[in-house]
């Protein structure tokens, strides 16, 4: 058994790691994809950093903070994710990443076709719309079958591509938000190439509890979140752009404070936050010496595993994704197939066991309610979820 899978099993050793976080008593919360806690060390730190601008006000920033450090912690997100530092920018999160790489794209002309799927994140679905209106693109729909299966999500892309030939840009969510479906990223990114499509990544569920190389999934442009299996502040994300794409992408509404071939004229020149960009080196010192999203991964996989392998089968509860490694991570949505409220099942859940869900809404297939647990959430919570949605369905 691989190391990572032994350690994932291993209760003693996630406590020890739950005992750097602090956490509020109240419910359960399996709603851990919203964004991810700081551990009690990272937060130290935060609060020093944002007393350190406080105090030093534009002193530090003009002379030290502009001009060398945050260059520095750039390279070591580049470093982080495998990519030259000339490939990434800071952001505030995914959302205004993608937005910024699908506004500015420069390679469509009216009448092109752009695609998204059911599974898209409602931001994103409204940016590529928003190129219809104002571009002149036409927007391709597409919705997956449910239940999916990789060669069923390959086939929907397939027939898209086949039955649209002018789409030039799609949307693509490695983890979507909505069930938890995992696409196979560099088979539809192959797939688009073949085709002459550009894929815009959303990488926001995926960065830190997924291993992945960009370059190896065939992926030119994408946006991310820091805050989600990271373990940053929230307010920092960042987008990347392959270097030889750089060009495909304009300036952020003529954005004037960077060189054209500077990625970072691709986002809003304004103040950042600061204190959290700050506080990004000793979070990447924390995700290395846990072992990063392989550690991570195998972790919040194990305890979906946990309660999806104890109820899959169960009469009145449907998962929502497959059991093929390729196609799931921590985050898992079900539905109570005998209950049309599911948001009344996620309140009975809460108010009758004390766990804390969230309804995702948008998908084809339907409303569900979202599972994912943490990293400091433990195999007995899981059994908890078992006996609820046993007596409840």
């Amino acid at each position: 058994m691989p190391d990572n899978t032994r350690r994932a099993r291993d209760e003693a050793f996630w406590q020890t790691f739950a005992d750097r976080y602090d956490v509020q008593p109240g419910p359960v919360n399996l709603e851990n994809g919203y964004f991810g806690r700081m551990s009690r060390t990272v937060i130290e730190e935060y609060q020093r950093n944002i007393e350190l601008i406080n105090t030093s006000n534009s002193v530090y920033v003009r002379q030290r903070f502009e001009q060398h450090d945050n260059l520095d912690i750039r390279a070591q997100l580049a470093e982080l994710i495998g990519v030259r530092a000339q490939s990434v920018a800071f952001t505030r999160n995914a959302t205004e990443g993608l937005q910024s790489l699908i506004r500015n794209y420069n390679r469509l002309q009216p009448g092109d076709q752009v695609l998204i799927s059911d599974l898209e994140y409602d931001t994103v679905k409204g940016a590529m719309r928003w190129l219809a209106r104002h571009r002149g693109a036409e927007v391709i729909e597409i919705a997956h079958a449910h239940p999916a299966s990789y060669d069923s999500l390959l086939e929907t892309y397939r027939e898209a591509f086949a039955g649209h030939p002018k789409i030039k840009l799609m949307a693509l969510t490695h983890v979507t938000h909505r069930t938890g479906l995992v696409m196979p990223v560099q088979a539809i990114a192959a797939l688009a190439k073949e085709h002459g499509v550009d894929v815009i990544l959303d990488g926001a569920h995926a960065l830190g509890q997924i291993e992945f190389d960009l370059e190896a999934l065939g992926i030119s442009f994408a946006g991310f979140n820091l805050h989600k299996w990271i373990g940053a502040p929230l307010t920092l994300g960042f987008l990347y752009i392959a270097p030889q794409r750089l060009a495909d992408i304009d300036p952020d509404m003529d954005e004037m404070h960077y060189p054209a071939n500077d990625i970072r004229a691709r986002t809003s020149y304004s103040t950042p936050n600061i204190p959290a960009l700050m506080t990004l080196p000793l979070v990447f010192e924390e995700h290395r010496s846990l072992g990063g999203a392989p550690a991570k991964g195998a972790r919040v996989n194990y305890l979906r595993n946990l309660w999806v392998s104890a109820v899959r089968h169960l009469p009145g509860i449907e998962v929502m994704t497959p059991d093929d490694p390729r196609l799931y991570c921590g985050i898992t949505s079900l539905r109570f197939t005998r209950h049309d409220n599911q948001q009344a099942m996620a309140e009975r859940l809460l108010n009758d066991y004390n766990l804390f869900t969230v309804v995702r809404n948008g998908a084809a297939s339907g409303p569900s309610i979202r599972i994912t647990p943490g990293l400091t959430s433990t195999a007995a919570e899981m059994q908890l979820l078992v006996r609820a949605l046993n007596e409840l369905r």
